[in-house]
């Protein structure tokens, strides 16, 4: 009898599907570069119980795909389905630079995965993302929006443009991406306003550019890491600025005083005038050698009363997610649709601590009532 024959032999259309399965395992299979016997051994099969997977011959567990796409990086549901996820995130990251070697690298990025999947579910848990304005192609256009007095509020006015900035401690580097149309920054909390700026301008980069899937072995990769940078340069440190300044006059009260305002490290301003050709006098070229921290406590001369310094370090150290976000969020626990515990988390507090408009909890019925409602 027919019925006898399900999941004995294959029906027509399930043995097409799993070959379509084993076509995708095998290309992202070779764009790992890996072999059927590396992936074999890595997730516990047998080659040949692979090899009749890669061939349509023999189905999947589920723990067995999803060990499959861990090995291979690849997204599980396109390896199903043979479309992309529409819910993950296709991320974009800043790179580490060696300028000894010209290597790049990501020495963190395994161990940023569960707070990006964290920040991916506030996001699918907000129902409605609000529309977004369409980003400039370009350095200047991306200043004209921003403002010229950008960088001190910078996230602000990041927001004021709608994209999205989320920091939090932990992440070893700065990411973005698109939830639907609309641009999300990542960032650190690393306290050094400096190191944020610049992460903020090279991932604007990346969206005002159109990049997508930046990251180390995308095809492409390095060229588009180069050109955020580039780009972040000439935000932050615009060519015509470096060359009306006189670097040889230049006292270092007014040295920390520029580092102050464009609010960018003495590393990076140094590597943004050699590659100018700008030439610094002694003093100056000395000062530039110096931490960021170490130039500002030592010579500049701008704060009125009060830590400035110290208050900018604690602005770039807080946790901070866009308002409209957990607003959605706190809709959506007054409706019923999620808990709590996401908006917890993006607040940093307990969840049983935090108060907010939650439907009623449903009341238990008792015999009485439970012998009315049977009849």
């Amino acid at each position: 009898m027919h019925n006898s024959a399900i999941g004995k032999i294959p029906r027509p259309e399930y043995a097409e599907w799993m070959n379509s399965i084993g076509e995708r395992i095998r290309a992202a299979m070779r764009a790992v570069s890996m072999t059927q016997k590396q992936l074999a051994e890595r997730v516990g099969m047998t080659p040949d119980a692979l090899s009749r997977v890669l061939s349509g011959q023999r189905g999947l567990a589920a723990v067995e795909l999803a060990q499959i796409s861990r090995e291979l990086d690849a997204d599980m549901h396109e390896l199903v389905t043979g479309e992309p996820d529409p819910h993950r995130l296709v991320l974009s990251a800043r790179h580490q630079y060696d300028h000894e070697t010209g290597e790049r690298r990501l020495d963190g990025a395994s161990g940023d995965r569960v707070l990006l999947e964290n920040i991916r579910l506030a996001y699918a848990q907000a129902g409605k993302v609000p529309a977004a304005r369409q980003l400039h192609h370009d350095v200047e256009g991306a200043r004209a929006l921003l403002r010229s007095d950008f960088v001190r509020p910078f996230v602000d006015r990041l927001a004021e443009i709608d994209v999205d900035v989320v920091r939090l401690n932990d992440l070893s580097t700065a990411y973005s991406f698109l939830v639907e149309e609309r641009p999300v920054i990542v960032i650190p909390g690393t306290g050094n306003w400096f190191y944020e700026n610049w992460s903020l301008a090279h991932e604007l980069a990346h969206l005002s550019l159109g990049h997508h899937g930046v990251l180390k072995g995308a095809p492409g990769y390095e060229e588009r890491e180069a050109a955020a940078n580039d780009f972040a340069a000439e935000l932050l440190l615009p060519s015509e600025f470096m060359h009306s300044v006189a670097w040889q006059d230049l006292g270092l009260p007014e040295l920390a005083e520029l580092v102050w305002e464009r609010g960018i490290s003495t590393e990076a301003l140094r590597r943004r005038a050699n590659a100018l050709g700008l030439v610094m006098s002694p003093p100056v070229a000395d000062a530039v050698l110096l931490s960021t921290q170490k130039l500002l406590r030592r010579h500049w001369t701008g704060a009125r009363y009060g830590d400035p310094i110290t208050q900018r370090m604690t602005e770039a150290g807080g946790r901070r997610f866009p308002s409209w976000l957990k607003a959605a969020h706190l809709e959506q626990i007054a409706a019923g649709a999620i808990g709590k515990g996401t908006l917890a988390w993006m607040l940093e507090v307990s969840a049983d601590a935090l108060e907010v408009d939650e439907p009623a909890p449903a009341e238990e019925l008792d015999d009485t009532d439970l012998d009315k409602l049977l009849g």
